[in-house]
């Protein structure tokens, strides 16, 4: 009978074989599909004979071939990096079976159903680690035959059993030994197969019902470990690290996710691109996106990541504003910009903020002068020249009136309520500009801080904001309302 390292080696070739000649390239659909499928059941069985073969060996196998470590021998033979020889290791220690110190014989796995389950190519070890995560947290609370049944029950989902609606598990119950729970009838006939999340999902539910004293332990230990950082400058940005609670993560996901998606209509967005509807309009019409068929439609070259910082900032905002913010210096939480006199007369140069030191651009300056929580300072070769007043800062009566008149920000094309805004100055109150509802119109965070360098320019029209598009958007130039006016024989009827 050929080795082990023979039948691999066959594998192998087969798998040379397949990758030879742009074979793969020239599939059909359904050809690919099925590829990916079998593809699936070798991967996983592969990541089964790198696990058992790591879980079997001795505590010096390492050594024996000049490592230092397990870890090191597997970025070596498996070309892996550390995360990879780690994931490894933790599964293989899952389904290690220790040899008895008076029988010499295996013992049982920590987990001999998922074992199984990895060994049958039910799961890999993303899946396997994905199932023992929560259990192992709880391991220290339960017995060994809770711990059995739990394995089980896990092992039986993955397969694609599922528990019936309403039945429990019971940390004290013996754990079934057996094949799984399928006795041949058709209810019993295994659904499809699960995902190494699903598997993470249904063993949190299992380890709550085997966590005999609830997450309050577990609760007290991670706050122990919550913190918060900002780190220092560097390119021009400051790292933010930490750990923060599930509930304080929960509650910056939906604030996230409540500026990402204002009224369903996708995050706030940079600018906007026309597209013809069929049949309708014709590009460069003296009323784009209203009645001669164009749609808006927003061009958005930010990252999800760059989606959740813009997010993160309007939070920030909205939260120096609110009234139960607490005050700092018997003033609510104020950001100070500094910039030269000369520089801002001269429209160029730069400004720094304090607490940051970082220099940022002068249209940063312009964008949180407008902020209802921020203050500057002007400087004139040392010498402070001005400070704004608080009477530049709109106020609660003014706010809902532009809110109540512009309803959005100002941009066409980006939904943001206008209640999530910020209040711009049109001219800015540095050159006169009153803090008037003539004068302002709302901006989300990211219309506001691009508004220097994006193409948009907004001027007011006897008290009604009118706004001109970038060349790409508007070709003419033209300035325009920002929202389609309504006809008088319709506001008659």
């Amino acid at each position: 009978m050929n080795s082990t390292t023979d039948i691999l080696d066959r594998v192998v070739a087969d798998l040379d074989a397949v990758l030879s000649e742009d074979v793969l390239a020239g599939l059909a659909d359904a050809d690919r599909m099925d590829v990916l499928r079998v593809a699936g059941e070798a991967f996983r069985r592969i990541e089964a004979v790198v696990v058992e073969s790591v879980a079997s060996a001795d505590v010096d196998f390492a050594h024996s071939f000049g490592c230092r470590g397990q870890n090191e021998l597997l970025q070596r033979v498996l070309r892996t990096d550390v995360a990879g020889a780690t994931r490894v290791g933790k599964a293989a220690d899952a389904v290690r079976r220790q040899i008895g110190p008076s029988s010499g014989e295996r013992l049982e796995a920590r987990y001999p159903a998922l074992r199984e389950a990895l060994l049958d190519g039910v799961i890999g070890v993303a899946g396997l680690l994905a199932a023992i995560g929560p259990i192992d947290k709880a391991a220290h609370k339960v017995g060994r035959a809770a711990m059995l049944a739990a394995d089980a029950l896990l092992a039986d989902h993955a397969r694609g059993h599922r528990m019936d609606d309403g039945e429990g598990l019971d940390p004290d119950a013996e754990a079934d030994t057996g094949e799984g729970i399928d006795d041949g009838s058709p209810e019993d006939v295994p659904g499809p197969p699960v995902t190494p999340e699903d598997l993470r999902q249904f063993a949190q539910s299992v380890a709550m019902s085997l966590d005999p004293d609830g997450p309050e332990p577990s609760d007290r230990g991670a706050q122990n470990h919550r913190f918060l950082t900002i780190g220092r400058l560097r390119d021009g940005l400051h790292s933010i690290r930490g750990n923060v609670l599930p509930d304080v993560a929960a509650q910056f996901q939906s604030v996230i996710d409540a500026q990402n998606n204002p009224k369903t209509d996708g995050p706030p967005r940079p600018g906007v691109r026309f597209e013809e509807s069929e049949g309708r309009g014709s590009a460069g019409s003296e009323h784009p996106g209203h009645d001669d068929g164009f749609e808006d439609e927003p061009i958005d070259r930010r990252t999800a990541g760059q989606k959740r910082h813009d997010a993160f900032a309007a939070a920030l905002g909205i939260a120096a504003r609110h009234q139960d913010m607490p005050s700092l210096g018997g003033a609510a939480p104020t950001l100070v910009v500094h910039v030269d006199a000369k520089d801002l007369a001269a429209g160029r140069g730069w400004a720094t903020t304090a607490g940051s030191q970082a220099p940022v651009p002068l249209h940063v300056a312009a964008h949180t002068a407008c902020n209802g929580a921020i203050q500057r300072v002007l400087f004139d070769e040392g010498r402070i020249v001005g400070i704004t007043v608080t009477d530049r800062v709109f106020t609660v009566h003014q706010r809902r009136a532009i809110i109540a008149r512009d309803r959005e920000c100002l941009v066409p094309g980006c939904h943001v309520p206008a209640s999530w805004c910020e209040i711009h100055h049109v001219t800015e109150h540095a050159r006169g500009g009153p803090t008037h509802t003539d004068n302002g119109v709302p901006l989300c965070w990211w219309h506001h801080r691009s508004l220097d360098w994006s193409g948009w320019e907004i001027r007011m029209n006897d008290g009604v904001p009118e706004i001109r598009g970038p060349e790409w958007w508007d070709p003419s130039g033209t300035w325009r309302r920002s929202r389609p006016g309504i006809p008088e024989q319709l506001q008659r009827a």
